[in-house]
């Protein structure tokens, strides 16, 4: 009796639909004895992003004495882990123009009036830092990527005749994009 093999080929392409070739047969008669069917299995890879922080809520240093005379002070963020299989870019702004205050002290109350540009962000401890504002504006960008990371720094500005006692909070949005 004679051996009948079927052979099939493989193609994986990327990026078109999914589908299954028909069903094909082969039979072999005489010497020798091959049958081969050709085929191909192809799969679609969508664009896939994702954006990680260490942090959901990062606590600002108080300010000081010196952080007033200075004008501002410096607290480190999250840090930012992007992966993606295509180009990508990172977004910042305020969910808000002005911070929210909670007054805590019974004869003065909180500042209801601080803009979000008083908060400072920059890529880098000794790096410039760019005033945050309620437009979407870029932190980072790159290519495809198995772990980009990317810490956040910010400069919270200080005065001594504005910024009274209080809790003042300011929400982010983070948006990562791809084109």
């Amino acid at each position: 009796m004679k051996d009948l093999r079927a052979h099939l080929a493989l193609l994986v392409a990327i990026g078109l639909p999914t589908k299954v070739v028909a069903q094909l047969t082969c039979t072999a008669a005489g010497s020798p004895d091959i049958c081969s069917i050709a085929g191909q299995i192809i799969f679609t890879a969508t664009g896939l992003l994702s954006l990680q922080t260490s942090s959901a809520t990062t606590v600002l240093r108080s300010p000081t004495p010196a952080d007033y005379n200075a004008g501002f002070n410096t607290t480190v963020g999250p840090t930012l882990t992007v992966r993606a299989n295509q180009s990508w870019t990172v977004h910042i702004r305020s969910a808000a123009p002005l911070w929210t205050a909670t007054n805590t002290s019974g004869n003065v109350a909180a500042r209801p009036t601080k803009p979000a540009a008083d908060l400072r962000w920059s890529t880098a401890s000794n790096g410039v830092f760019t005033p945050t504002s309620t437009t979407d504006v870029t932190v980072v960008n790159g290519l495809a990527s198995d772990g980009t990371i990317v810490t956040l720094h910010f400069r919270t500005v200080y005065n001594w005749s504005l910024d009274t006692p209080g809790n003042y909070s300011l929400a982010l949005m983070l948006t990562l994009t791809s084109p």
